[in-house]
Formats: C-alpha cells, sequence, structure tokens
C-alpha cells in the first residue's frame, strides 16, 4: 500500500504544481514554445469533460463524469486491497497506480478548481455552452471562488502540434490534443498494462 500512496502522491504533486502554475501565470489559450521549438508547446485551455479535451454533454455532463469518476476511483482502491492480499506483482500494481493518480488528478480539478480560484470557464445555461474569460486567475480561500462544488474545469497545457499543413481550404495539424499530467499518466499506465499484460494477469483478467 505504500508504493501505491508514493505513486500517486508524487504524480499528484507533479500534476497539481503544473496545473496551478499555469492557471495562475497563463491567460487562456495563451500559448508558448518551449525551447523555440515550433513542435513542443505549453498552451493553455481549460475543459469541463474527460481527458485530452473531449466532452460529454454541458452540465449534467460533467456531474456524471464526475460520479463516475468517484465511482472508479473507489472500485479501483477495492481492487488494489484484493490484489495486494492476493500478492499481485508489480507489474499490475504500477500500472494501476499511475492510472488510479492520473483519476484523481482530474477529478479534483472538477471538484474543486472552481472553488479555489477567482475565475475560469464557466457554464452558461442560456446558450448551454462553456464559456472562457480573461487575465490570469489567482488563489483564493477555498469556498470563494468563481464557482460552485463539481463546477470547474481541467486545466491543460501540453501540445506537441509535430506537423501542421493546410489542405482543402483547412489547416490540420497532427495530434492537436492538449493534454495534463494526468492525461499522460492514464495513458502511460494503460499503455504498461497492455504491454505487460501477461505478466500482470499471469492467470488471467480477475476482478
Amino acid at each position: 500500500m505504500k508504493k501505491i500512496a508514493l505513486i500517486t502522491f508524487l504524480i499528484l504533486l507533479l500534476d497539481q504544481a503544473s496545473k496551478i502554475y499555469v492557471k495562475t501565470h497563463f491567460s487562456i489559450n495563451e500559448s508558448i514554445n518551449v525551447f523555440g521549438l515550433d513542435w513542443w508547446k505549453i498552451t493553455f485551455v481549460e475543459n469541463p469533460g474527460m481527458a485530452y479535451g473531449i466532452q460529454f454533454g454541458g452540465l449534467l455532463g460533467k456531474y456524471l463524469l464526475v460520479i463516475l469518476r468517484v465511482f472508479l476511483i473507489g472500485g479501483m482502491i477495492y481492487l488494489f486491497k484484493k490484489w495486494l492480499k492476493e500478492g499481485a506483482s508489480n507489474y499490475l500494481i504500477i500500472p494501476m497506480s499511475i492510472i488510479f493518480a492520473g483519476a484523481i488528478g482530474n477529478l479534483i480539478d472538477g471538484m474543486f478548481y472552481g472553488m479555489i480560484f477567482d475565475s475560469g470557464s464557466f457554464y452558461d445555461a442560456s446558450t448551454n455552452t462553456w464559456i472562457g474569460y480573461s487575465g490570469v486567475s489567482k488563489l483564493v480561500p477555498f469556498g470563494e471562488g468563481y464557482s460552485h462544488f463539481m463546477k470547474g474545469c481541467v486545466v491543460d497545457m501540453f501540445h506537441f502540434p509535430l506537423f501542421s499543413f493546410n489542405a482543402l481550404g483547412r489547416h490540420f495539424e497532427f495530434f492537436s490534443y492538449i493534454f495534463n499530467v494526468a492525461d499522460a499518466a492514464i495513458s502511460v499506465g494503460a499503455a504498461l498494462l497492455l504491454i505487460f499484460r501477461k505478466k500482470a494477469f499471469p492467470n488471467g483478467l480477475d476482478i
């Protein structure tokens, strides 16, 4: 259990530190090149939905996603206890810990960021859309933020447009997704499980 706690803590620390820094130093949609490279950018965006900016409905969809994440995290805690009791290998425990940390990272944004920042993207019921904002956000005392519980947005910033081109009158960009540490952790954890699936599940998938 200590191993799970350590991995989760380190990933959450990196995830939340990077999100808070970007949100308090960048304006929404502001973008800079890292080391002067066109294909590696820090681009600050917010999204109310899933990983990599994928959205799911309006405010109701956001609530459902938060609740789903809570249940998934609870289910993972149950599985961790079960697997540790059965002596599961690190090929299973470590990737699942990485995924676990990523899930918690984005859950924190959605549940609490509206309560701890003075500005952020918010839901406009009249147009059924999420509205951006101007300026740089500041941290405020808990509960004095721009919105309420479960109405915060996920902060994304890593942008790797490896190449782009214009065709058919449109601009295309390869890998246009903008993501964060939590998203990356979920993807890396899932990839490790896939690569080491035979060692992670020597007796087949057993939950």
